[in-house]
């Protein structure tokens, strides 16, 4: 019977390693197609070919640098943000068990968002290393309070006290942040921010969002194991002798600092968190040793794809990204709350 349980435990390991092989291998090719593509459409139609002679042969002509310097650089922010906020999403779910925690529902981008409304209010000329900052800041205060809010003793965090926190806090930054602009005459400034997009992403941007969000993700991979043992409780993972205070604020730090790199590039993106891990979740399985980089690859896809989304459905004009991935989020979220699971 022993041998028997090893054995079925042995295959679902096998078959989980393959799963989360194969997302990973598929995905890269989804994704670098999505990459190629979002280089190629747009208000002028360049062809792939002429795409990949720009990003391996420079050539001083009026369609490579519409590729070096505007779309190269907004499809790899596309990638890195839809990466980032996956995997941060991911790793709040597993330090608080909690299959509706996410980035946006517990107020995190909308707290950067505040901060940033704070310092174009200002008046500050601080690039964007200072606007990342800025962007940290807030994203620091709107989760230590939520977490706090709906925290319930030892017992972690209540799922419906976590939503309602969440979105009582979010609700009042991104009010606070929409004040802010509509005194200070700001409002076109700010709406990038809050409707969210990455119209305005530029190569220094995504060097910074690289370099902060490679730190967050490399965090993450390797406290992947403590956050899986967490997830199955803190008795147990007490039991085992895991120091779970420590485990959740090395968890709130990764998702800070991926969350306000993201928003400081690409605003308010919402829901890519909530969506993303529990896909995968459902595919390899509870262990955030694969849940992790495969949401790394599955949320840079999703976010790629639905930014060529917003500039094509409604040429020349775009469509904010955040809206789009909001029509699926929200069902979702929907789905998940009815369900009412535990991770």
């Amino acid at each position: 019977m022993i041998l028997a349980e090893k054995g079925m435990n042995e295959e679902n390991k096998k078959s989980r390693i393959v799963a989360a092989s194969l997302i990973i291998v598929i995905g890269a090719a989804v994704l670098l197609f999505g990459i190629g593509l979002s280089m190629s459409l747009g208000a002028k139609h360049i062809s792939l070919d002429t795409v990949f002679n720009s990003i391996f042969f420079s050539k001083d002509n009026v369609d490579n640098q519409i590729i070096r310097d505007l779309r190269m650089p907004r499809a790899i922010a596309a990638a890195l943000v839809g990466g980032f906020l996956a995997v941060s999403g991911a790793v709040m779910q597993g330090i608080t068990r909690n299959p509706i925690a996410e980035p946006s529902i517990m107020g995190i981008t909308q707290g950067a968002t505040f901060t940033i409304a704070i310092a174009f209010s200002m008046q500050l000329n601080i690039g964007g290393f200072g606007l990342m900052i800025f962007a940290f800041a807030g994203a620091s205060i709107s989760g230590i309070l939520v977490y706090f809010l709906s925290s319930k003793s030892i017992k972690g965090t209540d799922p419906v006290k976590l939503a309602l926190a969440g979105t009582a806090i979010g609700t009042l930054l991104i009010s606070l942040a929409t004040a802010i602009a509509m005194y200070f005459n700001l409002s076109q400034q700010l709406s990038f921010w809050i409707a969210g997009g990455l119209t305005t992403a530029k190569w220094q941007g995504v060097k910074l969002l690289g370099m902060v969000g490679l730190i967050g993700v490399v965090m993450a991979i390797i406290v992947s194991p403590k956050i899986t043992i967490l997830s199955l409780g803190e008795e147990i993972a007490i039991g085992l002798g895991q120091k779970i205070n420590l485990i959740r604020l090395i968890g709130i730090v990764i998702v800070i600092m991926l969350c306000g790199a993201s928003v400081s590039v690409a605003g308010n993106v919402a829901f890519v968190g909530l969506i993303v891990p529990q896909i995968v979740k459902g595919l390899v399985g509870p262990d955030y040793r694969y849940i992790i980089p495969c949401s790394l690859i599955v949320g840079a896809a999703l976010v790629v794809y639905c930014d060529i989304a917003a500039r094509m459905i409604n040429q020349p004009y775009e469509t904010p990204i955040g809206s789009l991935i909001a029509l699926i989020g929200v069902p979702f979220f929907i789905y998940l709350v009815r369900k009412g699971d535990k991770i």
